[in-house]
């Protein structure tokens, strides 16, 4: 997607512009990824107010790589990517911004030590903010990535593989092969399946317990797809199921889908948490949910913009984000129940945003 790269770095020289730096040097590896194509494990990129000045680096093991990956960009092949771009620097800017919330404070005195003829600044989250609105390439890797996780889900539900007697190792591991086997490059994060008392573990790692029936099973997963990844919570109950286990299903159910069409543009993510937040809050659950409500996904599954408390910024068109209510019962059982969107502008709407649903498996409650 060299047209896409080039179009994503103009928007970050803008931005430069706009602060009166002359050039940025990216290494945080996804925001590289994200402005050349590149996946390789070291790179470096200087970009400039003006595209005579970008250069592209990395050593000497993946020449071929970036040839076919950053066929557009000038390469400059060594070992130590970042200061050698910065000695470049030298000779045609100023100041200099950079990732200080990503480069430690050793590296950033060596870094500085290299070229010291430069006024360094820092570039803040410039690269993150361009990534949370999503061009149609990415809204398409996007998609195809839940496509993939939807699709494993409902083969390992029809093949029965989510039955009493099993562990939550062996359903986690079959989870991840059949994504892997349906085209997922690698999982989206370690997936998540926690039974009984352990779906009351927001983030449980998966176990040796055998599901058994009477359980609530929660399962969160996701599939990496070209970069990008999708993110999707599912709770069922198995055998049977206890009328405190539809009680909290039914509200969860309720949250998200209160949740899922409060998203606006222009609105905050703290409204948007806000929404879901206070119909758990008022059913007398409010202290078992206990973590935001959503957040940004694309090349990692948690960026910005997020749905919490904390969220003052306002969500614009085009981000791709999740809503993700739970109540958890500690020694008891939990339900989360998660989807993800991305906001679309519609004049036509009464809104005027609509929303795209990516992972369409179904969030009626099941008995399996």
């Amino acid at each position: 997607m060299p047209e896409s790269h080039a179009r994503r770095r103009e928007a970050l020289r803008s931005v430069l512009r706009e602060r009166a730096v002359d050039a940025a040097l990216v290494t945080n590896l996804i925001n590289v990824r994200y402005l050349t194509g590149f996946t390789g494990s070291n790179a470096a990129l200087l970009i400039g107010t003006e595209p005579s000045m970008d250069v592209f680096s990395t050593d000497g093991r993946y020449v071929t790589q970036s040839e076919a990956e950053v066929p557009d960009l000038p390469l400059h092949v060594g070992r130590a990517s970042a200061t050698a771009l910065l000695e470049r620097a030298e000779a045609t800017a100023h100041k200099i911004a950079y990732e200080t919330h990503v480069v430690s404070v050793d590296d950033a005195r060596r870094l500085q030590d290299s070229a010291p003829k430069l006024e360094f600044v820092s570039i803040d989250s410039a690269v993150e903010d361009l990534r949370a609105i999503k061009d149609d390439q990415e809204i398409e890797l996007l998609r195809q990535a839940a496509a993939i996780a939807d699709q494993a889900l409902a083969q390992m539900i029809e093949a029965g593989g989510i039955i009493a007697g099993r562990t939550e190792r062996e359903i986690a591991l079959e989870l991840d092969f059949r994504m892997l086997r349906l085209g997922a490059e690698e999982v989206s994060f370690e997936s998540i399946v926690a039974t009984g008392p352990n779906s009351a573990i927001p983030h449980h790692s998966p176990t040796d317990r055998l599901l058994a029936s009477g359980d609530l099973i929660k399962l969160d997963f996701g599939a990496t797809y070209l970069g990008y990844h999708s993110d999707m919570t599912r709770t069922y109950a198995v055998g049977r199921i206890a009328d405190w286990q539809r009680e909290i299903y039914e509200l969860v159910a309720q949250s998200q889908a209160a949740g899922s069409e409060a998203l606006e543009i222009g609105k905050t993510g703290k409204d948007i948490d806000t929404v879901s937040r206070e119909i758990i809050t008022a059913a007398g659950y409010g202290d078992t949910f206990a973590h935001s409500l959503g957040h940004g996904v694309g090349l990692e599954v948690h960026e910005a913009p997020n749905l919490s408390q904390l969220a003052e910024t306002k969500l614009a068109d085009r981000v791709c984000v999740t809503v993700e209510p739970g109540v958890y019962l500690p020694g008891r059982g939990g339900v989360r129940i998660e989807d993800t969107l991305v906001l679309h502008h519609d004049a036509a709407a009464p809104r005027a945003t609509r929303t795209d649903l990516l992972t369409t498996t179904s969030k009626e409650l099941v008995v399996l």
